[in-house]
């Protein structure tokens, strides 16, 4: 009897698995399907972006970590220099992205918009809250916190290793006439028509 309880508890798990795992996306061995949030817009120009600071695909630097949100970190910026964008861009923007928050909607770290066209770089510490190190013209958005600056990396302890997309933004105009107040998401709607090119790194981090 506790055999065939067991073969059926099997089979109803196994059934269970398999519903949950069409819902959410999960594979088949139950674990989420991690995929890039930006494959679902409209397919942009990719060009190059490198950092003294990061690395894609490697762990957080402590400086680039949220001492804010309680990691341990310093909340720094990470240093970003980018080439080879579309020759028609007109200015870009710069965000910061985790897809992988426990939450429906990820969460924003950063946004930096109206940077000139002629800027390739921003220096490590340039999401501070006074925003001194910005080039002329460009201002952050506040973050997911409600804070106009850069919020580090601050993980859930025990959420796995989450993705933090820091991309560069080529964009048609030279400026995208939003509030100073709006939400990345916002931003992001404004940059769906607009953005000719993207450069992407990502960097992990888990508690």
């Amino acid at each position: 009897m506790q055999s065939v309880l067991r073969s059926m508890f099997a089979v109803s798990f196994m059934l269970v698995a398999a519903c949950t795992s069409a819902r959410t996306g999960l594979n088949p061995g139950g674990i989420p399907v991690k995929t890039n949030p930006y494959a679902s817009l409209p397919p942009a120009e990719s060009f190059t972006l490198e950092s003294t600071d990061v690395r894609d695909g490697e762990a957080m630097p402590v400086a680039q970590l949220s001492g804010l949100f309680g990691a341990g970190g310093q909340d720094v910026s990470p240093q970003l220099s980018w080439s080879g964008f579309p020759a028609n861009t007109r200015g870009f923007a710069v965000t910061m992205y985790d897809p992988d928050a426990p939450t429906a909607s990820g969460f924003w770290h950063w946004a930096v918009v109206d940077i000139p066209a002629s800027v390739t770089s921003l220096p490590t510490g340039a999401g501070s809250e006074d925003g001194s190190k910005l080039p002329p013209g460009a201002f952050q958005l506040p973050n997911d916190a409600r804070a106009k600056r850069y919020l580090g990396a601050a993980p859930p302890p025990g959420s796995g290793k989450h993705r933090y997309y820091i991309v560069v933004h080529a964009l048609d105009v030279e400026s995208l006439q939003i509030p100073p107040d709006a939400t990345p998401a916002f931003l992001g709607f404004n940059l769906l028509g607009h953005t000719l090119g993207r450069a992407i790194l990502t960097p992990t981090f888990e508690l």
